[in-house]
């Protein structure tokens, strides 16, 4: 399957300069439909026609982004320039603690095609 998601900048260029290599979502009944082998073409917000295409490798699966970070590095979530207090911070503007609570959240372990 093919999806389409869309990316703040900042995200957005840290998965071109190859240091974020895993997308953070909530598990919620859109994404729950991704596997393993599925591409995504992330759009640049703003810049629709900004764009690259990303291959599924892993999907993980966590309660709450806090529980995800515990096993994660701040360099392949986003960037070692970013703290993961700022990372938590950023995310909680989309997916706020009850979505988490209510969906689960999803690591997107891309690779660059």
């Amino acid at each position: 399957m093919n999806y389409e998601m869309k990316l703040q900048p900042k995200y957005y260029n840290f998965i071109i300069n190859g240091t974020k290599r895993i997308e953070l979502r909530l598990f919620d009944e859109k994404r729950k439909q991704i596997k393993i082998g599925d591409t995504i073409k992330f759009m640049k917000e703003q810049e629709p026609n900004e764009f690259f295409y990303a291959k599924v490798v892993a999907l993980l699966r966590y309660k709450t982004f806090e529980d995800m970070f515990n096993d994660f590095d701040i360099s392949i979530l986003a960037s070692k320039s970013m703290s993961k207090n700022e990372l938590i911070k950023d995310l909680e503007k989309f997916y706020t603690k009850e979505k988490q609570s209510k969906y689960g959240v999803l690591g997107i372990k891309i690779e660059l095609i």
